[in-house]
C-alpha cells in the first residue's frame, strides 16, 4: 500500500487495526496472547494496581475476557521476558539480541541511581554470584549491607530512590543483561535469576548484531505495530533517541519497508508501514490502559484522537480534572469517554467515580460502556459496578447500568 497522503480519520484507522484492537475473539487462548505480542511487540509493566496490574489491560483491550494468568505462563514457557524495551516492559524473547546495545550501555544509559553503583565492581560482582549460585533471588534474600557506594547528588533522603545496595547492584545487572528477572504472582518484586533460567538457549546463542542494525529492526517492529507514525513516534516506542533512530528510518525507507507519507493536520512528515493494514471502520470497543502502547505517548494520542489525556494518579489531587486512574474509551476510530475506575475487592465491585464523554461522543456512549464495564468486572470476578455522580456522563452511565442488570 503506497500513499501520497492520509486523512486523519485514515491515520486514526491505521493505527489502531496495527495496535491489534478491534473485534475481539470468542474464546481466547494462549495462542491469541502470544498474538498480541507478535502484533505490538511489547508491553509496558507498571506497579499500578489500582483495577488491576497494568499489563493486564492491553490484553483485555484486545482479547476481553483471557486467562488472568496467561502473562505469567508465557514467561514461564520462556516466549517473553522482561527488560527495560518501552520502560520496564515484556517483550518477545527473540528481541532481546536486539537490545544488547542498551545493555552494554548501562554504565552510562542506566538512571542516575542504579549506575553509580557500579563504581564498586568488587560488589557487584559479589552479588552477580549470589544471583548465580542460587539460582533465583529478590533484593530482600541477599545480606543488608551497611555503609557501600555513595548515591548521587540531589537524591532526596525520603525518596523512593533511596534504594539500598542490594537492589542498586541487582537492578544494575539486571539492566547491563548480565540477569535477567520475572515477577512474583503475589508481591509483584523481581525474581532475579540467571540468564538461562528465563532465556531459550537459541535466543542467548543469537549473534549480537552491531547498535545500528539493531536500532534499525527495533525502529522495523515499531512501525509495524504503530501503523503509521512520526520519526518521534517510532524512536519513543523503544526509547531510541531521535537522533539515532533518524539515520535508521532513512534505511528503512530506502529499503521499501516504509514510505513517507503526509498526514492531515501532522506538522511532521509520517511513515507508513509496507504491511500497515488498509483503513476500515475498526470494530474496537474498549477501555484502554494509561499505559497502552495505542496511547501512551501523549503528543501521538493528540494528533490522532484531539484527545489531551493525563492519567491522575501523578498530578496533585487538587489539579486533576477527571480523577485518579483514568481510563479513555475506545469506541471504533474514536476516544469518546474516560473513566476514573477503582476495584473495591473487599466490597467485590468496581467503582466508576467519574464517568465523562467527549464533546461529539455517539448517543449509544453509554450503553456500551455500560456493556464494556460489566464484562471487566466480571473478568477481574468483581459481583457489581458502582457508578458515582462526578462527570457528565454519569447519570446517563448508571441508567444504563440498571438497564442492564
Amino acid at each position: 500500500m503506497t500513499r501520497a497522503a492520509l486523512s486523519a480519520r485514515d491515520a486514526r484507522q491505521i493505527a489502531i487495526a496495527a495496535q491489534g484492537l478491534g473485534a475481539r475473539p470468542g474464546k481466547p487462548t494462549l495462542r491469541h496472547v502470544r498474538g498480541v505480542f507478535d502484533a505490538i511487540s511489547v508491553i509496558q509493566v507498571d506497579s499500578v494496581n489500582v483495577l488491576c496490574r497494568s499489563q493486564e489491560l492491553p490484553l483485555w483491550a484486545r482479547l476481553g475476557a483471557h486467562a488472568r494468568d496467561a502473562l505469567p505462563e508465557l514467561s514461564r514457557r520462556r516466549v517473553i521476558f522482561e527488560y527495560w524495551g518501552h520502560e520496564a516492559s515484556l517483550l518477545p524473547v527473540e528481541l532481546q539480541p536486539l537490545l544488547r546495545w542498551r545493555m552494554a550501555d548501562a554504565a552510562s544509559g542506566a538512571w542516575r541511581v542504579v549506575r553509580s553503583i557500579a563504581q564498586d565492581a568488587a560488589y557487584v560482582a559479589e552479588v552477580r554470584a549470589e544471583v548465580q549460585a542460587r539460582g533465583q533471588v529478590t533484593a530482600r534474600d541477599l545480606p543488608p549491607r551497611t555503609g557501600g557506594a555513595p548515591r548521587p547528588a540531589g537524591i532526596k533522603p525520603d525518596s523512593w530512590w533511596t534504594w539500598d545496595d542490594r537492589k542498586r547492584a541487582l537492578a544494575f545487572l539486571f539492566w547491563a543483561g548480565e540477569i535477567t528477572a520475572t515477577r512474583s504472582p503475589t508481591t509483584f518484586e523481581r525474581l532475579y535469576a540467571p540468564l538461562d533460567r528465563v532465556l531459550p538457549a537459541h535466543v542467548l546463542a543469537t549473534p549480537t548484531p552491531t547498535p545500528d542494525d539493531a536500532r534499525r529492526a527495533l525502529l522495523g517492529h515499531a512501525a509495524r505495530a504503530l501503523g503509521v507514525a512520526t520519526a518521534r513516534d517510532l524512536a519513543d516506542y523503544f526509547r531510541i533517541t531521535v537522533p539515532a533512530a533518524r539515520p535508521r528510518i532513512a534505511e528503512l525507507v530506502e529499503a521499501g519497508e516504509l514510505t513517507q507519507v503526509t498526514v492531515e493536520g501532522w506538522r511532521d512528515p509520517a511513515y507508513l508501514h509496507a504491511e500497515a493494514p488498509s483503513p476500515r471502520a475498526p470494530g474496537a470497543c474498549s477501555v484502554l490502559s494509561p499505559f497502552d502502547s495505542l496511547i501512551w505517548e501523549r503528543r501521538r494520542t493528540e494528533r490522532l484522537f484531539d484527545f489531551h489525556y493525563r492519567i491522575g494518579i501523578y498530578t496533585p489531587a487538587a489539579q486533576r480534572t477527571h480523577g485518579y486512574y483514568v481510563l479513555p474509551f475506545l469506541l471504533g476510530d474514536a476516544l469518546v469517554a474516560r473513566v476514573d475506575l477503582k476495584a473495591d475487592r473487599a466490597a467485590g465491585a468496581l467503582l466508576v467515580h467519574a464517568a465523562y464523554a467527549e464533546r461529539g461522543a455517539p448517543r449509544a456512549t453509554a450503553t456500551v460502556l455500560a456493556a464494556e464495564l460489566t464484562g471487566l468486572a466480571r473478568w477481574l470476578d468483581l459481583a457489581r459496578v458502582a457508578v458515582g455522580r462526578r462527570g457528565n456522563l454519569a447519570r446517563a452511565l448508571a441508567t444504563a447500568m440498571r438497564a442492564a442488570r
